[in-house]
């Protein structure tokens, strides 16, 4: 059947209903005439404009529960804001209802029993605020603006991956509100299906309210950027696809394309967490490597290093993204990566390998629906810009690069990194998974979202919708 759940403006709504859910909240609900709704609706990508109907920004899980319920009985579209920060942009619905998890941002830590536990709208830098009060973290976004639910979902990369895994490795448990306005509690004793599932699944069964981590000692570690010019870049990317094929696990990096100063030069990040004087150690042969024009890598709070890289994904610009798992750095995709850096369309554009590192592959594929544990690199092609009218250049420079690199990747992709529905098509989704990990997931889907409510995500379907 075709989605049941329509705009506002098709439903003729009385007002009386409005002013029934507006009173019948402790948060807001916002119309588009509202005080507040635009900041409200304003997501970190500016190439998404849209305007829902309603937005209600709940103050807690009864909140979440009165929008649910809301969305079901009136046959609302639903989408569900986070920290807002996905490039999808799929928190914020065309003329729907977007429930604003934004307000919901308490971390309680318990360092005796090593946990940490954050509400659906946090982000990582609330998280690493107070979990490092203790001297403890887990693996988070590597931009500290980043949602803990909506990364953490749908897998979660971040600088402590080498050691710890992904941020769903390090998920205990998580409560959500699922399309029937009941709060579920998932973990490995409880509901252990839909813990399997939403541990790489995204926002495909319900809200997530709450998440329970495992938080594990970090305070200073070795990090930072090797800059070198472009006209080595060559020599550079060979350098690192052998150096990353004997990391130890303290160890995750990155290769960043990036305009400084006027210039594009190419970085290689490491953040190096264990003991510092190894690092040291291990890292001595990629800071005596070449003739880097920056160096930034020395001894750094965490907290600090994670936050280093928020400016160089500022809110307010267009975003366009494309991106692959990649099998190895060999000669003909580092030469099609350069021809393309070096056509870059904006200053503000990146390109980002990320090392996958060395604690994803140690969880069993089978563990939980992310997928594609082997997987040596993740190919981002970030196209951005401050100005709108740069939004058609930066999209054609992304397509033409992704395509061309088809033959060096994978058909997977790292599934935080996928545009909107439309544009990567339900193919991509299936891949990324597989396909008896995809059956799987149609059968949570089934059993906790049989209406698919919520389906502005990468959307899994259920039967015969």
């Amino acid at each position: 059947m075709d989605n049941e759940y329509r705009l506002l403006s098709d439903l003729n709504m009385e007002p009386s209903i409005i002013k029934t859910i507006k009173g019948n909240l402790r948060g807001q609900a916002l119309l588009p005439e509202d005080s507040g709704y635009e900041k409200a609706r304003t997501i970190w990508n500016a190439m998404i404009n849209h305007r829902p109907g309603l937005i209600i920004r709940c103050a807690g899980v009864a909140d979440v529960i009165e929008a649910v319920n809301f969305a079901r009985t009136q046959k609302i579209l639903v989408s569900v804001k986070g920290g807002g920060h996905n490039v999808s942009g799929n928190a914020v619905s065309e003329g729907g209802l977007m429930i604003d998890l934004s307000l919901m941002r308490s971390v309680y830590v318990d360092p005796s029993a090593k946990i940490a536990r954050a509400e659906g709208g946090a982000t990582w830098k609330d998280y690493d605020r107070e979990t490092q009060v203790f001297g403890l973290a887990s693996t988070g976004g590597a931009v500290s603006r980043t949602g803990v639910a909506g990364l953490t979902l749908g897998g979660g990369w971040g600088w402590l991956a080498g050691k710890h895994g992904l941020a769903c490795d390090n998920l205990l448990s998580i409560d959500i509100v699922t399309w029937d306005g009941k709060v579920v509690t998932a973990n490995a004793n409880q509901n252990s299906d839909l813990f399997w599932g939403v541990r790489g699944g995204g926002g495909n069964f319900g809200i997530a309210t709450s998440f329970e981590f495992a938080v594990h000692p970090v305070r200073e570690v070795l990090a930072g950027t090797l800059f070198f010019k472009l006209d080595v870049a060559r020599e550079v990317l060979v350098f690192y696809d052998n150096f990353t094929r004997t990391c130890p696990d303290e160890l995750v990096s990155l290769i960043a394309f990036l305009n400084v100063d006027g210039e594009i030069l190419i970085g290689i990040t490491v953040c190096y967490c264990g003991d510092l004087k190894k690092g040291e150690e291990f890292l001595h042969p990629l800071k005596n490597f070449g003739d880097p024009v920056i160096n930034t890598i020395q001894e750094t709070s965490y907290i600090e290093f994670q936050q280093s890289v928020d400016h160089v994904f500022p809110e307010g610009y267009q975003n366009y993204w494309k991106s692959s798992f990649v099998r190895n750095l060999d000669i003909g995709a580092i030469d099609t990566i350069l021809d393309f850096v070096s056509r870059t369309p904006t200053p503000e554009s990146v390109v980002l390998i990320e090392q996958v590192g060395n604690g994803v592959r140690r969880v069993g594929v089978e563990e939980m629906a992310f997928n594609h544990r082997d997987a040596r690199y993740s190919l981002l092609i970030c196209g951005m810009s401050p100005k709108i009218d740069d939004k058609h250049i930066i999209y054609s420079w992304s397509q033409k690069f992704w395509k061309s690199m088809e033959s060096f990747t994978e058909s997977a992709v790292y599934m935080n990194y996928l545009g909107e529905f439309q544009d990567e098509g339900e193919d991509r989704i299936k891949s990324s998974y597989g396909a008896n990990k995809y059956a799987r997931l149609i059968k949570l889907k089934n059993k906790f979202d049989p209406s698919n409510m919520f389906c502005l995500n990468q959307n899994i379907k259920p039967h015969n919708s």
